[in-house]
């Protein structure tokens, strides 16, 4: 790699702002705030969202109600679109 041309690879703290769990990675993403962590000072990035506070992860995500919805549209509208096309269209 040429020198000069590349980002800082370091290593890099993610705190989720919901639930402050702290994620030690390594990032080139640029930041002024630090935080210790096992005896390390490291560069400190928030961010809003992460895997310990994203509902798909967490399990809290609202289920949909997709098995409804055909029988809705063939309620609100019948049989006719397929019936007269011979089931294609």
């Amino acid at each position: 790699m040429r020198p000069g041309i590349h980002p800082t690879y370091r290593t890099v703290v993610f705190r989720d702002a919901a639930t402050g769990t702290l994620i030690r990675t390594r990032s080139t993403i640029a930041t002024d705030q630090t935080v210790e962590l096992d005896g390390e000072v490291l560069p400190l990035v928030p961010v809003d969202t992460s895997a310990a506070s994203h509902p798909f992860w967490t399990g809290s995500a609202r289920v949909l109600d997709t098995a409804g919805r055909v029988e809705k549209f063939h309620a609100r509208y019948g049989q006719r679109a397929t019936a007269r096309h011979g089931g294609r269209r």
